[in-house]
Formats: structure tokens, sequence, C-alpha cells
């Protein structure tokens, strides 16, 4: 699914409101499990995965918990190089791919699963490397990835672009 149909995807600093975005796409009608989230891993909602339900304070413990049950509502949700949430089969695909690119590893790979072009994925997760998001939406048309990519882009994306047929049209926010 992704790397074959239409997409949008925002670049987004830390301070963005994901909830607010995520809600705001969800009430134009995209589906949560066509919702892939890429977080860098310094990110803070990153940070929230990194404590150990068990082992942390009872009030982090609660926090981690309700973080995780957000995050496993969509169809992914990735730290690179700490972990990954997937409720689609089609993003499993997109995480789990062993694509043959010796010059690509972490999260370029992901975002080359995901459908960018190896020069694109390499770019993006530099970029991710800011402690920024990637909010990547997966769409049954290219009207609907229009659509998207206006939502994002109105919901202060740094960067939004499309995805068509394994290519990206950027547009720059």
């Amino acid at each position: 699914m992704p790397a074959t149909r239409p997409a949008a995807y925002g670049m987004y600093p830390q301070t963005a409101l994901l909830p607010e975005i995520m809600c705001a796409l969800s009430e134009a009608g995209f589906e949560k499990q066509d919702i892939c989230m890429v977080l860098a891993p310094a990110h803070p909602m990153a940070a929230a995965v990194h404590a150990k339900i068990g082992t942390a304070e009872p009030k982090q413990s609660a926090l981690t918990a309700r973080m995780i049950a957000w995050f496993s509502q969509f169809g992914a949700v990735v730290i690179p190089a700490v972990g990954f949430f997937v409720r689609s089969q089609a993003f499993l695909r997109a995480v789990m791919t062993e694509q043959n690119l010796p010059s690509l590893c972490g999260g370029s790979k992901l975002l080359a699963g995901l459908g960018f072009s190896a020069n694109e994925a390499q770019r993006l997760d530099r970029a991710l490397g800011d402690a920024g998001v990637l909010i990547y939406v997966s769409c049954s048309e290219g009207k609907k990835a229009q659509g998207a990519l206006e939502l994002l882009r109105s919901m202060g994306a740094r960067e939004v672009a499309s995805l068509e047929g394994n290519r990206a049209a950027e547009a720059l926010a």
C-alpha cells in the first residue's frame, strides 16, 4: 500500500502539537490506519517510550502507557533506532523491508520502503535528526493526497509534498 498508493507527508518541528494534527486528519476523513508517524529519537514523545513502564515512577509509567496506547491507533509509529508500533500490514511491510540499498540505513531504509527515492529518504532522515516528526498519509487516490497535503500545510508543516507512484513532488511550506 504505502509505496504504490498516492500519499502526502509533512515535516514538523518537535514543538508541533501531534494530537491536534492527528485529530484534524481524522476529522477530515483520513483513517488512522493510513497514517504513519516517524519521530526522531530525540523527540520528547520518543523519550516517553524510552521509560520502562514497570520501572519508572507511577506517574511516568501511566504517561508511557497512554502514549503507547495512542501510538497503537495509527498505521505505524516509528522511532528509528528505538522501536516501532505497527497496526497496518502495509506499513509493516515498509518497516520490515530488507531492500538491497547499501547506501541507506536506519530511518532512510524505512522512508525508502514508504516510496521515497534514496536521495529523498536520506535528506528526510537527516531532517528528522533535528528532533522532528514526519507524518505520512497513504491515500486511495491522488485527490485525497492533495487534500492531505493542504491539511498538513495548514497545520504548520515546515515542508509538505505528495508522492505519486513512488515519486515525491516537493512543495515547501
